[in-house]
């Protein structure tokens, strides 16, 4: 990880026993909050396969596999879309399309995809030609100063998102309610969502009052290391409903998620 990509945020020194155990905390949060974690062995080749929500979207019907912006990151697929396919049919983002699923934010049966330094027009395109015959649309939302679309807004609620206003524009997800980051706290806009819960990290506590003010549960996890490789709570587990392939062949099919 310390040979991770960077784009916004100066190289520091890592302590990957420290970020190893982090990463642990974090998959036994997931596990508290009823979900049965898989994981995928370690690369190290692979330097930034810890953030595997980049390397997929994972829908009620089928799974996408991406083509990262970064080219050093596209090596991950093939594990990935492997460890997919006993729940989902798999199909795959293809050149010149890129899309890091940091950049896929679903919210019902909309994705809004950042436009972003990572995730170009004919990526999004060609997830929209595979969400629409499942009842999905695709938005695509400008967006700057960060990484990723997740890096400036998260769902946190069933009609909520988390915002930093200054990266993106939050009219653009329609009616739903809206906490604002504290300003003092820019990378505080990204939580995970498990039922009712959010996985939120213990770098923002200003933020936190604000979602637990706003009546949100949260389960505070240390990510210290995984964010000085500009990772984040939603970065390192792709969340979904298990469903198998055999009932995924009705395009119209809708299962639940988690």
């Amino acid at each position: 990880m310390t040979r991770c990509e960077l784009t916004h945020l100066p190289r520091v020194a890592i302590d990957l026993a420290l970020a190893e155990a982090q990463h642990r905390a974090y998959e036994q949060a997931l596990a508290s909050l009823g979900g049965e974690v898989v994981s995928l062995p370690a690369d190290l080749e692979l330097p930034d396969s810890v953030f595997v929500e980049d390397v997929a979207v994972v829908l009620d019907e089928i799974a996408v596999v991406t083509r990262p912006g970064a080219a050093s990151r596209r090596p991950e697929a093939a594990a990935v879309a492997e460890a997919l396919v006993p729940y989902r049919r798999v199909t795959s983002i293809a050149a010149p399309g890129t899309i890091d699923g940091g950049d896929v934010l679903r919210i019902g049966r909309r994705l809004f995809v950042g436009q972003s330094g990572r995730s170009n027009e004919p990526g999004i395109e060609q997830l929209r030609a595979v969400a629409w015959p499942y009842g999905y649309t695709v938005t695509a939302v400008p967006v700057g100063g960060c990484l990723h679309l997740k890096s400036a807004i998260t769902q946190v609620g069933p009609d909520t998102v988390l915002v930093n206003p200054a990266w993106v524009d939050a009219r653009v997800f329609g009616a739903v309610r809206v906490i604002a980051i504290d300003p003092a706290e820019p990378y505080a806009a990204n939580g995970l969502l498990i039922g009712t819960t959010v996985i939120y990290p213990a770098s923002f506590p200003r933020t936190r009052a604000r979602i637990e003010a706003a009546g949100i549960a949260t389960r505070v996890v240390d990510a210290s290391e995984l964010q000085k490789a500009e990772g984040a709570v939603t970065c390192c587990s792709l969340v979904f409903g298990a469903s198998s392939r055999e009932e995924d062949e009705d395009p119209r099919a809708s299962m639940e998620t988690m």
